[in-house]
């Protein structure tokens, strides 16, 4: 005999509906993450044409990652207040026009604006459709299973990246890789609105906008300090950079203590366990972004592989974490979160090590193995944080909640693109600076 908690959850089973909704929920999480690996391979090509300045292309790469990451808050909050369906759409058709402008950027500077409102319209998506998730499956079990594909959504995205622009690059040009995401944003428009749930908040009062720049006048200054030091720019400037960027974040937490309607509701972090998530989850990120970065211009420039090679190589670490992901619901079932979460962080660690060994051997195999093993680790703890996050918020908060956790892992990524591919940029220049004749100038070398 059925209890009452077996009747409830039988009749929140989830219909044919909800998981055709779910499938069309992965195309612009497909996408979100596609364009921010598809232009790794797009690199060596992309610097001949637009011939950028070392700092210019470390913009070009991850300003699409912070300006995301800045706006997910704003736009959690805003898909609270108008409707998270008719944010995620028209987020989508943004999308679809501004990559047409990064087709036909004709300088390093116009590329890197399309680049960023790119990452501007890109932070509809991951709130949006997580928070979906929330108001489509309400089974515990199958909730977490969707968060599952979800997350796996991501990772096909990243693996499929390299391999689409790989592709493109060998038989067009640079500019094609910003193509592919306009027939998949046209699909969503079409299927968008007869298929998802429209979900708003009814008590969510208006977006502060204050705090919406408080949160840009945070991330920006810091990231410029950040890319100005490997640059070897002046200590003052890098100083007072990051001073304001501080005080911008000190004021954004104090300001949000004050309002009765917070962009952000601190007390979402009351829960130490989310604190320390959210904080591994970000770590996580930091590491993973800026490893997928190095190896693919490891692949290219140092064991001499094409595009399209590279890209290909690179699958192995993409499946690896679909593997992760999907492996993750069952494994909640027999174990602890913190067990699963544990497991893969260590496992992480044994793949980081063995890429460390292989470059020294040049090893394409044993750098591939180490990096899916690595991708595999990693991915149970973002599933397990997105979860948590959104399931521990109130439903008239999913939308902010789901935006904090994407928060915290995109600027987790994008900070870890700056850090590693600023230090390699430093690294590089320290290294070949004392091997070059004196005639060239800072600037060539």
């Amino acid at each position: 005999m059925l209890t009452q908690q077996d009747a409830g959850n039988a009749r929140a089973k989830a219909t044919r509906r909800e998981w055709v909704g779910l499938a069309v929920l992965a195309l612009p999480c497909v996408l979100y993450a596609m364009d921010l690996t598809v232009l790794n391979l797009a690199i060596p090509s992309l610097t001949t044409d637009l011939k950028p300045t070392a700092a210019q292309l470390l913009w070009i790469v991850d300003i699409y990652g912070f300006f995301a990451a800045g706006a997910l808050l704003i736009m959690g909050a805003l898909g609270d207040r108008i409707g998270r369906r008719r944010l995620l759409l028209m987020g989508s058709a943004a999308f679809a026009v501004v990559s047409l402008m990064a087709v036909f950027s004709k300088s390093a500077a116009m590329l890197i604006v399309a680049r960023g409102l790119l990452g501007i319209a890109g932070a509809t998506m991951a709130p949006s459709t997580l928070s979906l998730i929330n108001t489509m499956f309400r089974n515990e079990q199958e909730k977490t299973f969707a968060v599952s594909i979800w997350v796996s959504s991501f990772s096909f995205g990243g693996a499929i990246g390299p391999v689409v622009g790989g592709a493109l690059i060998a038989r067009f040009w640079w500019g094609a890789v910003f193509l592919a995401p306009i027939p998949i944003m046209a699909l969503l428009l079409i299927l968008g609105p007869s298929l998802l749930p429209e979900h708003r908040s009814e008590r969510a009062g208006r977006i502060d906008i204050t705090s919406a720049a408080l949160i840009l006048a945070t991330v920006l200054p810091i990231i410029f300090a950040i890319k100005h030091l490997a640059e070897g720019g002046d200590v003052q400037v890098l100083g007072l950079t990051a001073a304001l960027g501080l005080i911008c974040g000190v004021v954004f937490v104090r300001r949000q203590l004050k309002l009765e309607d917070p962009l952000l509701d601190l007390r979402l972090f009351r829960p130490p366990a989310l604190s320390v998530a959210l904080a591994i989850n970000a770590l996580d990120f930091l590491v993973g972004f800026g490893i997928l970065v190095l190896v693919a211009q490891y692949l290219q420039l140092v064991l001499g592989l094409s595009p399209l090679q590279a890209g290909l190589w690179g699958v192995p670490a993409g499946l690896g974490f679909i593997v992760g992901s999907l492996l993750t619901s069952p494994l909640l079932k027999v174990l602890r979160p913190a067990y699963v979460l544990g497991a893969g962080l260590v496992l992480g660690a044994a793949g980081l090590a063995l890429m460390a060994y292989s470059t020294g051997a040049h090893s394409l195999i044993l750098i591939t193995l180490g990096n899916t093993l690595f991708a595999v680790g990693s991915a149970p703890g973002t599933t397990v944080v997105a979860d948590f996050v959104v399931s521990s918020a109130p439903e008239e908060q999913s939308g902010a909640a789901s935006a904090l956790s994407e928060t915290f892992s995109e600027f987790g990524g994008a900070l870890g693109i700056a850090l590693l591919g600023s230090l390699a940029t430093f690294l590089y220049r320290h290294m070949l600076s004392p091997a070059l004749p004196p005639r060239y100038s800072g600037e060539q070398r």
